[in-house]
């Protein structure tokens, strides 16, 4: 797992997109960016960081992912972990078999 960027005055929508930039491949334009934080807006990341979210919120935030990834075809991230309240949010690798996802061409 790794951890992501943390912001006292940031939503958890800025920090998710942010996080989940960070390890995405290819690496993400600002107008993906942008995508990528109103569609976690809209999955209920409209919230300050302070608010921890459970597990079927946490399922909603990777649903928007997976929305996202399959709407432009082209980009492949990692996936929330946990939204713990007061702490950056933790991501994993998506695989299959046991190796990583690949961007393009599967596995």
């Amino acid at each position: 797992m790794t951890e992501s960027h943390t912001s006292s005055t940031a939503d958890w929508a800025e920090i998710v997109a942010r996080g989940y930039a960070d390890e995405a491949a290819p690496p993400l334009t600002p107008e993906l960016l942008d995508t990528v934080r109103n569609a976690l807006r809209g999955a209920g990341l409209d919230r300050p960081q302070a608010d921890s979210l459970d597990a079927a919120a946490v399922a909603r935030v990777n649903e928007a992912l997976d929305a996202f990834e399959l709407e432009i075809n082209a980009v492949v991230g990692p996936r929330l972990a946990a939204l713990p309240a007061g702490a950056p949010p933790s991501f994993v690798q998506r695989s299959e078999a046991g190796r990583p996802l690949r961007a393009f061409g599967g596995q």
